[in-house]
C-alpha cells in the first residue's frame, strides 16, 4: 500500500487492498437500520447482520456476503454520497468529507483493538439478528438518525 494513501488519494483512487485498509474494523455498518419512507429517518438496530462477528466486528464471510445475505450493503467509493447514515467516526465518511482519521484508528495507531477500547465498535453491545423474529426488531431500535 502506498504511504499515507488517505492523505494523498481520493476515495475513487484508491486500490482495492487501500480502500479495504481504510475500514477501521468498528462494525457499525453491519447493525440492520430501517429507513422510514414519510421522514426519511433511519432506526438503527443493536442487531448484527448474521455474519458479523461481534468480538472482530469483522465479517464472517466477506467474500461471500453479497450472496448470503441479499440486503448486505456494499460499501464503494462510487457509491460513498449515498451512504450518509454512516458513523461521523467511519475512516470512510471522514475520507470523503476531506477530514483526517481519527487518531486510534488503525492505519495511524497500529493497533486494531484500539476502535474496541475506545468505545467506537460495537463489540459491546450488539447481538446478533439471527433468530430474532423481525416483529421483535422495534425492541433493539438504538437510535433515530435524520438523513437530510
Amino acid at each position: 500500500m502506498r504511504e499515507r494513501f488517505w492523505e494523498q488519494y481520493p476515495l475513487e483512487e484508491l486500490t482495492a487492498e487501500e480502500w479495504e485498509a481504510l475500514c477501521d474494523g468498528c462494525g457499525q455498518c453491519c447493525l440492520l437500520k430501517f429507513q422510514d419512507d414519510e421522514s426519511g429517518e433511519l432506526a438503527v438496530l443493536n442487531l448484527a447482520c448474521e455474519l458479523l462477528d461481534i468480538h472482530s466486528c469483522r465479517c464472517s464471510d466477506y467474500e461471500h456476503r453479497l450472496s448470503r445475505v441479499p440486503d448486505c450493503t456494499r460499501l464503494t467509493p462510487a457509491l460513498i454520497d449515498q451512504f450518509r447514515w454512516l458513523p461521523k467516526s467511519c475512516a470512510y465518511r471522514r475520507v470523503a468529507e476531506g477530514r483526517k482519521l481519527a487518531r486510534w484508528h488503525p492505519l495511524l495507531s497500529g493497533d486494531p483493538e484500539k476502535v474496541h477500547r475506545k468505545g467506537v465498535s460495537v463489540r459491546n453491545f450488539a447481538v446478533t439478528s439471527r433468530g430474532v423474529p423481525e416483529e421483535h426488531y422495534e425492541d433493539h431500535i438504538i437510535a433515530v438518525i435524520p438523513i437530510d
